[in-house]
């Protein structure tokens, strides 16, 4: 199986030939850690072209689940760190909301210093390889990058996927600070990417962790609900490693509202993080939803990965429909598309009910999905899902749809055109147009205050109508990114935290 060279990349300072204005002699390559080198000026900086991140042909990993991105190399990492112009007021940062030193890590790779830059990271972020492969930079951290006024911008995510990647492989070379232990008991209910940050932030400052995962193996929707393809497993959990070694405590196969209560926990814990998403699917409600054949993508994903359908060594029951249609434009449903056409469907089809343009799936993960033979079928809308007399799938019957004003999305809302019904065949559906609040939780605890929509109410800190009972990700703002969700709980561990110093005079 051949992979692709790596990537052509010029640069203003790769010295073969280049001169400035003034004619002077070629430049000698920057080479970071290297004092004979010297580092570029902001000019030579602004003409080094973006680093494309190497990828697998799309006709070879189309067929499998192994990685689609295959990072940087050192050197490419470090010319395209070189692209970073260390602005005076750099606007990065107020993009991510785990707020990651971007020019001090970006900094320290100019410099040369793999491991340094690694070391600020992980003070940051507690799961920098994960969001270094499923963070929507383009919208947040490089979306505010102030070269993108001018050009594309700094590859961040790339930078942090090569930094974090590093870090994984060189086990012991990076020491974390930790405080002292405060004695204080903190229960994260959860391990999805809000639960994980918050424990990582947690024990950092010293405090004891439990988190209660309902499942059977960590990680929440990282590891159920996003392709190996996206974000491979074993990434996942050398992230949960690390927490595990930093004094983190994980119990799975523990329902919080069936296993025990959240007022027993509270009494078995000083304060609680709850962070269990919001995982009940949406259907279309549509005639013929419940017959054979279709799923929800919450089920089809979780039934490929976590149950490991996908891997072909599980006894896991899953349709291997031959001609797929997936209802939704969002990142689940590219999940979805792509992993049918990878478990071998024939045709695999994206049905969305506005265009292109107004697709809320990552601009890459459309790319890959484009050039892997994803069917797109736009402005379409489906109406009833067809059935032979066995009631299996046989058909989706959709109807075209123009787009008009905008509605409170800020999108415009698509309008079906009259007389243009028509039937998508297809033997297996998968609908992933949202999620909402699953009430397994806040039914057993009446003392929550909840939206009229299932969700958790909170304070500006995290904090719920139970003292020392906190929220946040999906449960509280809806279906989310990974990164808001990880956002929620690294401010909700420091509301925790100044909580629990509140409560210094009260016996542990």
């Amino acid at each position: 199986m051949s992979e692709p060279l790596e990537p052509t990349v010029p640069s203003a300072r790769a010295g073969a030939g280049h001169r400035d204005e003034a004619g002077a002699p070629p430049l000698p390559p920057h080479i970071p850690g290297d004092p004979t080198t010297a580092p570029p000026t902001n000019r030579e900086r602004m003409a080094i072209e973006r680093v494309g991140m190497p990828e697998r042909p799309a006709e070879v990993r189309a067929h499998d689940f192994a990685e689609v991105n295959l990072g940087y190399t050192e050197a490419l990492a470090f010319l395209e760190a070189d692209r970073c112009l260390q602005c005076k007021n750099p606007t990065c940062m107020d993009g991510c909301p785990v707020r990651v030193d971007i020019p001090g890590f970006i900094k320290l790779l100019q410099e040369g210093d793999v491991r340094g830059a690694a070391r600020s990271m992980l003070t940051d972020n507690a799961l920098p390889c994960v969001t270094g492969r499923v963070c929507p930079q383009e919208i947040q951290c490089e979306g505010r990058c102030i070269r993108a006024k001018k050009g594309p911008a700094v590859a961040i995510g790339a930078l942090e996927r090569f930094v974090a990647d590093w870090a994984n492989t060189h086990e012991g070379a990076i020491v974390l600070d930790v405080h002292e232990p405060t004695g204080r008991k903190v229960a994260i209910v959860g391990s999805g990417p809000a639960g994980l940050t918050a424990a990582g932030e947690l024990t950092a400052l010293g405090h004891e962790v439990t988190i209660f995962e309902a499942f059977h193996a960590p990680g929440g929707v990282l590891i159920y609900g996003i392709p190996e393809f996206r974000l491979p497993k074993d990434i996942v959990q050398q992230e949960v490693d690390r927490l595990v070694a930093r004094g983190a405590k994980i119990e799975t196969n523990a329902i919080i509202g069936k296993t025990w209560t959240l007022t027993e926990l509270r009494e078995r814990f000083d304060a609680i993080f709850i962070a269990v998403g919001a995982g009940l699917p949406v259907f279309m409600n549509v005639p013929g939803e419940n017959l054979k054949g279709v799923y929800s993508a919450n089920e089809y994903l979780t039934r490929v990965n976590l149950m490991g359908a996908w891997s072909g060594r599980t006894d896991t029951p899953v349709l291997h429909g031959q001609r797929v249609a997936v209802v939704g434009g969002g990142n689940v449903a590219m999940d979805s598309v792509r992993t049918a056409m990878r478990m071998g469907a024939a045709t695999s089809t994206i049905v969305y009910r506005r265009g292109k343009e107004e697709l809320p799936a990552r601009v890459e993960e459309v790319h890959h999905a484009e050039q892997e033979g994803v069917i797109f079928e736009m402005l379409t809308a489906p109406v009833e899902v067809l059935g032979d007399e066995n009631g299996w799938v046989t058909g989706l019957k959709c109807i075209r749809m123009e787009l008009g004003e905008p509605d409170d999305s800020g999108r415009r809302r698509p309008i079906p055109i009259p007389g243009s019904e028509f039937v998508l065949e297809t033997d297996m559906v998968v609908v992933a147009i949202g999620t909402r609040s699953n009430p397994l939780l806040t039914a057993t605890a009446p003392e929550l205050k909840i939206s009229k929509y299932g969700y958790i109410e909170t304070d500006e800190r995290g904090m719920t109508s139970m003292p020392g009972v906190f929220a946040g990700g999906d449960i509280v703002r809806g279906a989310a990114t990974v990164i808001l969700a990880m956002g929620d709980g690294k401010n909700a561990a420091h509301a925790i935290d100044e909580y629990l110093l509140a409560q210094v005079g009260v016996p542990a």
